[in-house]
């Protein structure tokens, strides 16, 4: 994971997450595409699990969800608003697929 972080993200650290788009537009012109793949890191998602009060199962959930949100062109390093949006979506797409 860190090596795919510095490929592609250029930063030199290990992260839990990282999401290829495979189309560079936001406007997607199909009902059905490939957004793209989702890497993650199992190891970083056991120790957050237990830092988060999380099963693993749980957490590896989170991180999908997380994922799946870069992929639809959210992006919570742009600025609190961002952040405070995807979080957001994250707790109601998890409470969603937990119930």
């Amino acid at each position: 994971m860190r090596i795919l972080n510095r490929l592609y993200r250029g930063v030199d650290r290990t992260t839990d997450v990282l999401s290829f788009p495979q189309i560079s537009d936001s406007k997607f012109p199909h009902s059905e595409i490939l957004l793209g793949d989702i890497v993650i890191n199992i190891h970083q998602a056991k120790r957050q699990a237990a830092e988060h009060g999380l099963t693993f199962y749980e957490e590896l959930k989170l991180l999908l969800i997380h994922g799946l949100l870069h992929l639809l062109d959210y992006d919570h390093e742009k600025g609190k608003y961002q952040k405070t949006k995807m979080r957001s979506k994250e707790k109601k797409l998890l409470d969603a697929i937990s119930q």
